[in-house]
C-alpha cells in the first residue's frame, strides 16, 4: 500500500511541475485580443482592400497555388455549387477569358485523369487565396530559387578568378 501512495505522490509533484510549466510558458503567448481581458470590448481589426486588378501574378516556386485575382466575396463554393468553375473549367475559358484550371484538378488520388473536377480539388480557397494591401504579419525571409542559383554562381565564378 505504501508503494501506491509514493506512486501517487511522484504523480502529483510531477503534474503540479509541469502545470506550473505551462502555466509560465501560457504567459508568454499573445492572444488575438492584444491582452485585453474578455469582459472588456476591442476594437476590431482593419478590414484591408483586397487587390481587384485581374492581373496575374508571379510564383515563388513550382506548383505555387495562383492566387486570386479578383473579388470573390458573393462566389458560392459549396457542397452542390461551386462559381469558380463557370469561368475556369475548359468550356468557358474563351467567353470568360479567364485561364484553365490546371489538369491536376483533375486526377485523383491514383493519378487517373477523371471528366469532371476530383473532389480533393473542389473547394478552390482550400489553397487559392485573394490578395489584399495589407502589412506583412510576420518577416519574409523567402528567397527565390533563382536568386539563390544566380548567387552560387556568382561566388563560384569569383572564386576561380581569384589567385
Amino acid at each position: 500500500m505504501r508503494g501506491l501512495c509514493g506512486l501517487w505522490l511522484v504523480a502529483a509533484v510531477i503534474g503540479l511541475a509541469s502545470l506550473s510549466t505551462n502555466v509560465a510558458q501560457a504567459q508568454d503567448v499573445k492572444d488575438l485580443r492584444g491582452g485585453v481581458p474578455p469582459t472588456e470590448e476591442v476594437a476590431p481589426p482593419v478590414i484591408y482592400k483586397e487587390i481587384n486588378d485581374d492581373k496575374r501574378r508571379a510564383r515563388n516556386y513550382p506548383e505555387q497555388p495562383p492566387v486570386i485575382p479578383h473579388n470573390i466575396r458573393d462566389y458560392p463554393v459549396t457542397l452542390n455549387a461551386n462559381k469558380c468553375l463557370t469561368c475556369h473549367t475548359r468550356e468557358f475559358t474563351a467567353q470568360s477569358q479567364a485561364p484553365m484550371i490546371s489538369i491536376t484538378h483533375f486526377m485523383d488520388r491514383e493519378g487517373q485523369t477523371l471528366a469532371t473536377v476530383t473532389p480533393r480539388r473542389y473547394f478552390c480557397t482550400q489553397c487559392h487565396v485573394t490578395q489584399a494591401e495589407a502589412p506583412d504579419l510576420v518577416e519574409n525571409q523567402f528567397v527565390p530559387i533563382e536568386e539563390i542559383l544566380r548567387a552560387f554562381k556568382q561566388d563560384g565564378e569569383a572564386g576561380e578568378q581569384a589567385p
